[in-house]
């Protein structure tokens, strides 16, 4: 593979840059795929028949302005229809623009014009892209300007599915509740004049800047992954052995047990990969990673990169059949991957995988958790371990917050998820211990040059 990297790098090794060696961008196929943010974690069933795909954006503001013309809602609050007979009325806001808000959509008051902003951009998994960095002011007379930041203030004020006693209802429509409406209306002018947003307070920002790295990370995790959801269901499995040379030659029977984890670490590493460059990519769009001294950028993808892998793929490990099935959906029995490794090592695998399963974490958490292990700031090696720190300290807050949303009930999750990192650690630790083994034998294996490179194994092209 040709030295020249997407990320140039002064390498610590001679082989090491070319780890990074992949498109500068997402192709098109593989956008169409990513589901927009958090909005693959918040597909909701729908409620009412979708907006035309045709429909113009435009039209939230005539729905606006014809008041409530949602035949699914329920009713509207009295209390927040102009009276004709009253010099004044109370205006209640939505939360999002700032505009006259119609009811209760969603766990927040809002109008009907993001109502159905929202409501789309679930439905219709789209990607939205801000060409001002996340900053954009959202209120109602350019809130059609930039989609990104109005979904990342939609979430930001409290946009969510609703759950109550283990159900899921994708939204609560009719009156604004009593208690929501008299906090409402101490909060805003009463008269009939116009009003808008108010401005955003420090928490808010701080919120706002947090689903920056969300929405972020959710969108290069959904482009960048061979184990989301949806790829997953996608997939077609075929048993394989590694145990059979790569050009298709049974190995000589009896075998020993080295000429066995030779032939078994070869096949595992054509299986492997393809994770690396999705790796790699996945890291480069990590918020802040962009600013750390190149040097310290390797260190952190080439030490990294097995911990990431094995969180990835923890969802293919199959408890009833003692398998693990690639993104290909080539299936490898648990007996071939303690012969290329050991039975210890390979139990402690899949019971990693499946206390991570029972966590039940979504796509976008999966995401943030393996952005943080990219974002260890106490590899050997780096340079400046401060801004490591700074960026891990972002994806923790935002992992913090994400599961706070999502998983409400379950107020020891976030702790039991920062108990499974020293977990994950100490497998990573074990693996470069095989690895090392390996690192031994080079003149007797054959593998893929990036294989080669992220784990810094000498190149044998003559094998």
């Amino acid at each position: 593979m040709d030295a020249a990297a997407a990320v140039q790098a002064t390498q610590p090794s001679n082989h090491g840059a070319a780890v990074f060696e992949t498109t500068k961008t997402v192709n098109a196929h593989a956008s169409n795929q990513v589901n927009n943010n958090i909005a693959a974690e918040m597909k909701e069933p729908e409620l009412s028949e979708p907006l035309d795909d045709n429909q113009p954006q435009a039209e939230e503001d005539l729905v606006d302005q014809a008041g409530n013309s949602d035949p699914n809602m329920v009713g509207v609050d009295p209390g927040m229809m102009a009276d004709s007979n009253s010099p004044k009325q109370t205006f209640v806001p939505c939360k999002v623009c700032g505009d006259k808000a119609s009811g209760y959509h969603y766990g927040v008051t809002s109008c009907e014009g993001c109502k159905g902003f929202f409501r789309r951009s679930i439905q219709k998994q789209i990607e939205y892209r801000c060409l001002r960095d996340g900053k954009c002011l959202v209120i109602r007379l350019n809130r059609n300007r930039c989609q990104y930041c109005r979904f990342k203030k939609c979430l930001a004020v409290g946009m969510s599915r609703d759950c109550k006693s283990g159900k899921q209802y994708a939204v609560r429509y009719g009156r604004v509740p009593k208690r929501s409406r008299s906090t409402e209306e101490q909060r805003v002018t009463t008269t009939d004049n116009s009003v808008g947003p108010e401005p955003v307070p420090t928490t808010e920002s701080k919120q706002l800047a947090l689903y920056d790295i969300i929405l972020t990370i959710s969108q290069a995790h959904h482009a960048q992954s061979q184990y989301t959801d949806d790829k997953i269901k996608a997939i077609v499995k075929k048993p394989v052995s590694l145990l059979i040379a790569q050009d298709g030659i049974p190995a000589p029977s009896p075998m020993s047990l080295e000429a066995q984890r030779l032939i078994g670490w070869q096949n595992l590493a054509v299986l492997m990969t393809p994770s690396i460059q999705k790796v790699v990519e996945f890291g480069k769009r990590l918020p802040g990673f962009a600013d750390i001294v190149q040097d310290d950028q390797l260190i952190l993808m080439k030490m990294g990169f097995f911990e990431v892998w094995l969180t990835r793929i923890t969802r293919m490990f199959n408890k009833t059949e003692q398998t693990l099935t690639f993104g290909d959906g080539s299936v490898v029995a648990k007996e071939h991957l303690e012969i290329i490794y050991s039975s210890d090592f390979v139990k402690a695998m899949f019971d990693f995988a499946y206390g991570m399963n029972e966590l039940h974490l979504n796509d976008t958490e999966i995401g943030l958790l393996t952005g943080m292990v990219i974002a260890t700031s106490d590899r050997p090696g780096l340079s400046d371990p401060h801004a490591v720190e700074s960026m891990q300290d972002g994806l923790i807050e935002a992992l913090k917050l994400q599961i706070s949303r999502n998983h409400s009930a379950e107020i020891n999750l976030f702790s039991c998820l920062l108990m499974k990192l020293p977990e994950l650690r100490t497998l990573g630790s074990y693996h470069n211990e095989h690895v090392q083994w390996f690192r031994q034998h080079w003149a007797s294996l054959k593998l893929p040059p990036l294989f080669s490179e992220i784990f810094d194994i000498i190149k044998n092209e003559e094998v």
